[in-house]
């Protein structure tokens, strides 16, 4: 057998090389003596193939718009159990990789939801356990700043700057408080006649517009205040059970 298994390999070495160049139209049985053929035959029905060696490899095949839709085994379910967000304490003790892995399996799951959201709305039903989408979101946010901390606390130990470009917080001339980044200028601020033509101050007579501003703000927040504590006040009456409800809990 090994001989004959010798023959078979330089025969397909010989024949190969001659198909190459173009000088052999035979098949390359043509240069095995009939004896070793059948041998040669009824010997390789005994070999069994190595099927844990891949010659080629291939990722996961990839769904395609079921990745948009939920688990066909909670179509129709009115809940679905799911898990708690992740907090804080958690994120900060994974690696900045889990962390990027993490994000882009929540922003799946994301689309996922609100795939679903509007299909439900679409259908007039209502969404099978819409809480599930304010913890994705929360996690998201919670990530984001473990990541942004990360990166802050990098930047103060290479450069000191606390912000990712340096600046202070100042005036314009009506009295708004704004962050000013810094510029790198081609002259000096003194000379430069553009930078000096900006005022970071304002004048004494704008105080009384500061202060009228600032009444402004403050009631325009008590008005909305006060609208959703009406609203809130609308809904226990027509709710009763579900107000007795939420001050029992």
């Amino acid at each position: 057998m090994a001989a004959a298994m010798a023959m078979a390999a330089l025969c397909r070495r010989f024949t190969g090389a001659l198909r190459v160049s173009g000088a052999l139209q035979t098949s390359p049985a043509a240069c095995l003596p009939g004896l070793m053929l059948n041998l040669f035959q009824k010997n390789l029905a005994r070999v069994e193939p190595l099927h844990h060696l891949k010659l080629l490899h291939t990722t996961l095949s990839q769904r395609g718009l079921e990745e948009f839709f939920d688990d066909p085994e909670n179509w129709g379910e009115k809940t679905v159990k799911s898990g708690d967000a992740w907090n804080i304490k958690q994120l900060r003790g994974k690696s900045s990789e889990d962390l990027h892995k993490l994000w882009y399996v929540l922003l799946k799951e994301r689309n996922m939801l609100l795939t679903l959201e509007q299909e439900s709305k679409r259908q007039h039903r209502p969404m099978p356990s819409p809480e599930r989408l304010e913890k994705v979101e929360k996690s998201m946010k919670r990530i984001d700043l473990v990541v942004r901390e990360r990166e802050d606390a990098l930047r103060l130990l290479q450069t000191g700057q606390e912000k990712p470009v340096p600046g202070e917080w100042r005036q314009d001339f009506l009295g708004r408080t704004y962050w000013y980044t810094y510029k790198e200028w081609p002259i000096p601020w003194y000379l430069n006649r553009k930078y000096k033509k900006r005022k970071f101050f304002y004048l004494p007579h704008v105080n009384h517009f500061i202060r009228l501003r600032l009444e402004k703000n403050l009631r325009r927040r008590a008005r909305r205040q006060n609208l959703e504590k009406k609203k809130q006040i609308l809904l226990e009456k027509k709710f009763p059970h579900l107000a007795v409800k939420s001050q029992s809990q």
